[in-house]
């Protein structure tokens, strides 16, 4: 028994030692058939995500090229993240979320946008670019023709009589008169010399500016010389440059040859910077970017109520430091631990080496607002807007309390008859789509009386935000449920997706020469733009169905 025992216990070791070296060997198969199907994995993702190598160092060069031109179309990359030296625009949560109206688009808009080429399906766009970085869309110049060619955008309106006019030329002008040393400049050096006659055409563009505002709009849309004049607010030798006095914030006046002058407000921060929110409405920064925008946002709403407005980039040493006759302005120049020009001025608040504008190193980006006839020659009335904020951080604006606040506005002159209130309204929507909390009062021209439009001055805190909305810019609107025919008419064909209000916008911001550096306005911004436009539509529904009387007919003829 017991050498059977042992026989039987050895066969099982054996049996033991054979299914140990099938399992190993069974194990050691698996594993190199694991590693064989991976590999075989591998190469067939880079089979289908490879793409071709290029030299990094051409990729900057192309890129500013296609910054440059604004009818190139934007390159989109997936295995390449953009250049250091350009900043892609931050998107908050927000934006996706908005209103929820403007989110669901309808079929039709969607296929009409994708076939558009504005906007590209969801699955090649995941592909092509991280959802949390977009890059700018190709400018559609197209929709921005046909959008001025529409009938609303070019009204019959009443013929102009003399008193019209702002300004008046005389039909005969005296050799004396034209002579006259109101003509010449303290210090002719630099200044072109002035040579008068009663042809307006031979006039520098400033001044055809100048006696082209009416009564009912500060240039005409189609007048040739608007780029002219936006030409020279660009390019033009600048002689002089001394600070604006007033204000909270720096300022310039910049003078040319030709004695013309524009308003600079320097760069302050990035384009895709947003305002903290912990910041009151009134301790924002202005942007030299929102005075374009403003520009370009209110000759697209059909207004011609916001003075032209252009970016140059200005050389702070040789347009500023090297030509100012402003001693004050003069000793605030400094060099930054970096090398960076800068200079700060003197001012209410925003005047100090912490708030100093500088440039890289010497070019700084700027806005140049073209300036308003003198006081002497047409003065202007400010008034106190009845929706002005109470800038204070604890008490509340007597509009903000009180429910029927706007039946006290239309008993008070000159609320009380006329246009003006629906003036008002235009320009809280006009504020509301650019996010301006800073329309405390507004302006016209004394000539005209009541019977004008208001001026939309002073737009620098425009588009700090747009992942937020701010729903009382839109109080006169919604306190007193009235609006133009057509400012309702253009806002529904800008809801349309062949003139969507963002991509006229883009088109046109594309047309400024700053875009060669970068967009003026980053994507979301554009976004809430429509977001918000889709929002004032919906208060003006609502209005409808409480009451009857919301529309004021200014377009009686336009069917």
């Amino acid at each position: 028994m017991t050498s059977v025992q042992i026989r039987i216990d050895k066969l099982q070791s054996v049996m033991r030692w054979c299914t140990r070296g099938r399992v190993r060997t069974l194990c050691l198969g698996l594993a190199c058939l694991s590693v064989l199907l991976h590999l075989l994995l591998v190469m067939l993702t880079l089979s289908v995500y490879q793409t071709p190598c290029e030299p990094h160092s051409q990729l900057p060069s192309e890129t500013i090229r296609a910054l440059a031109d604004p009818n190139a179309a934007p390159r989109t990359d997936s295995h390449r993240e953009a250049p250091s030296g350009l900043r892609q625009p931050r998107v908050s949560s927000m934006d996706v979320g908005g209103d929820h109206q403007v989110v669901a688009q309808t079929r039709e808009e969607s296929s009409a946008l994708k076939q558009s080429g504005i906007v590209e399906p969801l699955g090649e766009m995941a592909r092509a670019r991280p959802v949390s970085s977009p890059q700018p869309l190709k400018p559609n110049l197209t929709k921005l023709e046909a959008l001025f060619q529409h009938p609303l955008f070019k009204p019959p309106g009443p013929p102009l009589q003399e008193d019209d006019w702002l300004l008046l030329v005389k039909p005969k002008v005296k050799e004396n008169e034209l002579e006259s040393p109101h003509w010449l400049s303290a210090s002719e050096e630099g200044y072109d010399a002035v040579h008068l006659n009663n042809d307006i055409e031979t006039y520098p563009p400033w001044l055809r500016f100048h006696l082209g505002i009416t009564r009912w709009q500060l240039y005409d849309p189609n007048d040739p010389n608007l780029r002219q004049l936006e030409e020279q607010l660009t390019s033009h030798k600048i002689v002089s440059a001394v600070q604006k006095t007033g204000g909270t914030q720096l300022k310039l006046v910049m003078s040319f040859p030709n004695y013309g002058q524009s308003l600079f407000k320097p760069m302050k921060q990035d384009r895709d910077d947003e305002t903290n929110y912990n910041l009151y409405y009134f301790s924002d920064f202005e942007r030299h970017n929102a005075e374009i925008g403003a520009y370009h946002l209110d000759r697209i709403l059909g207004f011609r109520r916001v003075p032209p407005a252009v970016g140059r980039l200005v050389d702070v040493i040789t347009e500023i430091k090297d030509i100012t006759t402003d001693r004050k302005l003069a000793k605030t120049f400094f060099n930054s631990p970096v090398g960076n020009t800068c200079f700060y001025g003197q001012c209410s608040y925003y005047c100090s080496t912490e708030h100093a504008v500088c440039g890289r190193p010497r070019a700084l980006e700027a806005s140049m607002a073209t300036m308003l006839p003198d006081l002497s020659l047409a003065p202007r009335r400010s008034w106190r807007s009845p929706w002005r904020r109470s800038y204070s951080r604890s008490k509340r604006a007597q509009w903000e309390t009180e429910k029927d606040y706007c039946d006290t506005v239309k008993k008070t002159p000159p609320y009380n008859q006329g246009t003006r209130l629906v003036d008002v309204i235009d320009m809280a929507i006009l504020d509301f789509l650019m996010s301006n909390m800073d329309r405390h009062h507004y302006e016209t021209f004394e000539k005209f009386g009541n019977i004008t439009f208001l001026i939309h001055l002073d737009n620098g805190r425009a588009f700090g935000r747009f992942s937020k909305d701010e729903p009382s810019i839109l109080a006169p609107l919604e306190q007193c449920c009235r609006v133009r025919r057509s400012t309702l008419m253009k806002l529904q064909l800008l809801a349309l997706p062949q003139y969507r209000l963002s991509d006229v916008m883009r088109a046109s911001l594309s047309q400024d020469p700053l875009t060669a550096v970068a967009p003026l306005l980053s994507e979301p911004h554009l976004v809430a733009l429509d977001r918000r436009l889709a929002r004032v539509l919906k208060v003006v529904g609502h209005c409808q169905e409480q009451y009857s009387n919301v529309i004021y007919n200014d377009i009686p003829d336009y069917p």
